[in-house]
């Protein structure tokens, strides 16, 4: 008779029980590596007991690539999953958008039809009767608008009117004032011809600046009294050439 099939359960004895953990990892660590050498396979076994000792084997490959490996196929099996399961959903997330975006364009396409007053014979008494509150509130804010748009464009007219009103002020004043200095240079000028009209003897016989002899002396006191009298005489012949005869000086 062969040997009856073995029942999988905890061993109770603990002597039997680590005799029979060394056994199996042997055994386990056997298959391992006849695995890898026929199939030309990377194998990594790792082994705790219940004491937490660590008992491992790899092939010919450290076990740090071999893990680091493991990593990086779990993390993209992971991606990959996630990946399938997002599309799923952002599938059946967009089909959800479309068809409530759809409906929401035909509720807006149809209250755009009705607010033109165009298909207004579906509607009932109190759909029209809500349409119309909904035209005047609309009417009550344009015209709101409109006519805060209009005090601010009055606002900003009286502003530069009054900006333009202070220049023109000043330019008036500045104009005045070079009015006035032209008139006082008038009048001046009225008042010197005046003057040579009236007695333009004296306006012709002002007093010669006397002649200054630098480095010398002055000349009146060198020249007697009858040089000096024929020296005016001779000066003042060609002026009462020009002259009317009532007006010449008796000379002596």
């Amino acid at each position: 008779m062969g040997r009856g099939r073995v029942q999988l359960k905890r061993i109770e004895n603990k002597i039997n029980r680590q005799v029979t953990f060394s056994k199996r990892r042997s055994g386990l660590v056997k298959k391992a590596h006849e695995i890898s050498v026929l199939c030309e396979a990377e194998v990594a076994l790792i082994v705790f007991s219940n004491r937490g000792k660590l008992f491992e084997y790899s092939t010919d490959s450290c076990m740090e690539k071999i893990l680091e490996r493991y990593e990086r196929y779990s993390y993209a099996e992971r991606q990959l999953n996630n990946n399938s399961n997002d599309a799923e959903q952002s599938q059946e997330h967009w089909t959800f958008d479309y068809a409530k975006l759809k409906a929401k364009i035909e509720l807006l396409q149809r209250n755009h039809r009705h607010y033109l007053g165009q298909d207004l014979e579906s509607l009932s008494m109190k759909e029209l009767h809500n349409l119309e509150q909904q035209l005047d509130t609309a009417l009550k804010h344009i015209r709101s608008r409109k006519n805060q748009l209009m005090h601010e464009s009055i606002s900003e007219l009286q502003k530069k009117e009054k900006a333009m009103q202070e220049q023109n002020n000043l330019l008036s004043k500045r104009i005045k004032e070079k009015e006035k200095t032209i008139a006082q240079e008038v009048q001046w000028q009225q008042q010197s011809n005046q003057q040579v009209q009236a007695d333009p003897a004296n306006f012709l016989l002002s007093p010669p600046i006397p002649p200054m002899n630098i480095g010398g002396t002055y000349q009146g006191d060198i020249a007697p009294t009858e040089a000096r009298r024929n020296d005016l005489n001779l000066t003042l012949e060609p002026i009462y050439s020009y002259m009317p005869p009532r007006m010449l000086p008796n000379m002596s």
